[in-house]
């Protein structure tokens, strides 16, 4: 009922930056918080960021806080997730998620019931 795209993932060098987006349709009036997540092969789907669709407030994990920054742009249904001074442990499949809860924490991944197919970025020299 709601789809969400991501795309922007790409190769970059370490220290460099790209800008992932994630658009959303179908019944995006349900949606509370977008977040991000990685999944490096072999191991579990990490948080990273999230946003409150309707305030805008921002939660961050602390691995990214200070190089990361979440925005969203409402009349587009679209959250961004702006990556600077990347690493090569942020390698990973990166997946934007939709909740239409409010009873979990935002780095909670089962308080989101709406998966993106995911981007890939993958950070090396």
């Amino acid at each position: 009922q709601v789809q969400l795209v991501e795309s922007g993932g790409g190769l970059v060098q370490p220290g460099g930056s790209l800008r992932l987006s994630c658009a959303a349709s179908g019944r995006t009036f349900s949606i509370y918080t977008m977040g991000w997540f990685r999944q490096a092969p072999g191991k579990e789907r990490q948080f990273v960021a999230a946003i409150n669709w309707s305030d805008g407030s921002t939660y961050y994990a602390d691995s990214v806080k200070g190089r990361f920054t979440i925005s969203r742009d409402n009349a587009k249904n679209t959250v961004y997730l702006q990556m600077n001074s990347l690493k090569p442990e942020d390698t990973a499949v990166w997946y934007c998620a939709a909740s239409g809860s409010w009873r979990y924490r935002n780095y909670d991944a089962a308080g989101y019931q709406y998966w993106g197919q995911g981007t890939q970025v993958t950070v090396s020299s």
